[in-house]
């Protein structure tokens, strides 16, 4: 009986060793090829990697890349095709990447702007007419959202299905162009989102693929922050990799997963104020996003999120927000409200969405059993929309890339924290957060 004891214990041992293993490990599917995108014989005075975003109030950011250091920075714009009504200037940078060097990067704030209109404009007084549509003022607003995008055929599969729909903004928690230190990529990115990215409005945070640092030589995320200039100053954070935004009657804030978040951080004292500022009567959403995800049962990343976790969480639950978008796990997940890793009526409901398209390919292996707090989850490429009907009810769907159709896989309706009675709930707890007792 001794002897079945012992080896009854020695194969169990080597069962929870060998489950133990596979829990760390997970194998990635083979991806789509990345794309291949040829040379362009294109004048080097004309606009290039068009793209939008917002820009406070009333007012949008047109961004783009020239070759000519000569070519001025500046937007004509109109309400119709080819008559352009105003003429606005803007700034221009550029980089070094040892031995890349980048073009001229002109950003330019045009407005003020009337919303849900069509405005014609054209970059630097010469190339094609471009045409935007500005976000609605009040709801209905359609969202976009996808993570991770990368530049495979997958990627370009997400991105011909969101030009399906029919959205206002475009909202990227992290890893754009996964270039990686090859510089050239970041171009081929900016060539590859243009038609979508000059059309409506992309609000983007950092990935760990932006970093691109070298210690001694390179700072961190210095060519995303060339390209992808977010409203960081018009909502008064010192960083481009966190700032906020209003659009009809949501207020969102994109976090950085890779600036300092502790509570004696300048993200964090940025934070509270921004949280304080929020009318939940005027906005009556509120929405954050940034990379790694909080809530993952993907064996993918596991715990990489839990110290932002730790030290953000309580504020965001104190200030009843209602959906958190993340990006960095390679597959789909959707929470119940949750806070503080239990279901809670007055938590968020968390996204994982970083299934764009990137080279890496899927994270197929999820923690079982299901943890209680999540609802679905799925390892697919694809995108997500998110339409806010009105002050108390938005619909959230998923839309997996199968065999290239944009096939509905997950959907629910999200009634608001306003409407359910928690933000008035929680009202003392979070001036007593923000602002001391």
């Amino acid at each position: 009986m001794l002897r079945k004891l012992v080896v009854s214990a020695v194969v169990l041992l080597l069962i929870s060793a060998t489950a133990t293993l596979a829990e760390e490990l997970y194998i990635r599917p083979p991806p789509r090829k990345a794309l291949h995108f040829p040379w362009s014989s294109r004048s080097s005075s004309e606009p290039r990697q068009v793209h939008i975003s917002l820009a406070g109030d009333k007012h949008i950011r047109v961004t783009w890349i020239t070759n000519d250091e000569s070519a001025p920075s500046t937007v004509e714009y109109g309400a119709s095709p080819g008559r352009y009504s105003f003429v606005a200037g803007g700034e221009s940078t550029s980089y070094s990447y040892f031995f890349y060097e980048s073009g001229k990067i002109h950003h330019t704030v045009i407005g003020p702007l009337k919303p849900n209109t069509v405005y014609f404009y054209r970059c630097g007084g010469k190339g094609p007419e471009f045409q935007l549509k500005t976000p609605p003022a009040q709801f209905p607003v359609t969202f976009a959202v996808a993570g991770d995008l990368g530049q495979t055929g997958w990627t370009k599969s997400t991105l011909d299905h969101i030009n399906q729909c029919k959205y206002d903004m475009h909202l990227l928690p992290g890893d754009l162009s996964y270039a990686d230190y090859m510089q050239h990529k970041w171009d081929t990115f900016g060539e590859l989102v243009q038609p979508l990215a000059s059309a409506r409005p992309w609000m983007v945070t950092e990935g760990n693929h932006e970093e691109e640092s070298i210690p001694l030589l390179k700072d961190g995320f210095a060519p995303y922050n060339a390209r992808w200039k977010m409203p960081f100053e018009e909502s008064g954070s010192n960083s481009n990799l966190y700032y906020s935004f209003e659009v009809a009657g949501a207020h969102i804030i994109m976090l950085g997963s890779y600036a300092d978040y502790d509570e004696y951080s300048e993200q964090y004292s940025w934070l509270k104020a921004d949280l304080a500022k929020v009318d939940r009567n005027k906005t009556p959403w509120l929405l954050v996003l940034f990379h790694v995800p909080w809530y993952n049962s993907n064996k993918a990343h596991q715990g990489e999120g839990d110290r932002m976790m730790a030290a953000i969480e309580p504020l965001l639950h104190a200030s009843s927000v209602d959906i958190v978008l993340a990006g960095h796990v390679h597959a789909y997940e959707r929470s119940k409200r949750v806070n503080n890793g239990r279901p809670d009526p007055c938590g968020a409901v968390h996204v994982t969405i970083g299934d764009g398209g990137n080279r890496e390919g899927l994270a197929h292996n999820y923690v079982n059993p299901q943890p209680a707090w999540s609802a679905f989850r799925e390892a697919s490429f694809g995108h997500g929309e998110l339409r806010i009907e009105n002050a108390s009810h938005a619909f959230w769907s998923w839309h997996r890339n199968d065999d290239d159709e944009p096939v509905r896989s997950d959907d629910i309706w999200i009634t608001s924290l306003v409407s359910s009675g928690c933000v008035a709930e929680k009202s003392p707890e979070l001036r007593k957060m923000l602002m001391g007792p």
